[in-house]
């Protein structure tokens, strides 16, 4: 039941979060430079990456499978 809970949750937050900016998109929406720009880069770098390993936990994913999936998450969600 927990899982399925789980999984809910996580699947609104991913569905949410699929239609924001991506941290460098959301940084140059709000012209941040300098300090400011990195420390907001940053920020958000740790956010997604808990975000994308928690999706991968809810698949139960491991491995390559794993590793696949965190970095292309990772690189979506940062931006290039």
């Amino acid at each position: 039941m927990k899982s399925i809970v789980l999984a809910a949750a996580l699947s609104l937050v991913f569905a949410g979060s699929a239609s924001a900016l991506s941290c460098k998109a959301d940084s140059d929406a709000k012209k941040l430079a300098g300090a400011a720009r990195t420390s907001h880069m940053t920020k958000c770098e740790k956010d997604i990456t808990a975000a994308c390993e928690a999706d991968s936990v809810a698949k139960k994913l491991s491995g390559a499978a794993k590793t696949s999936h965190m970095k292309k998450c990772v690189t979506e969600g940062v931006g290039s």
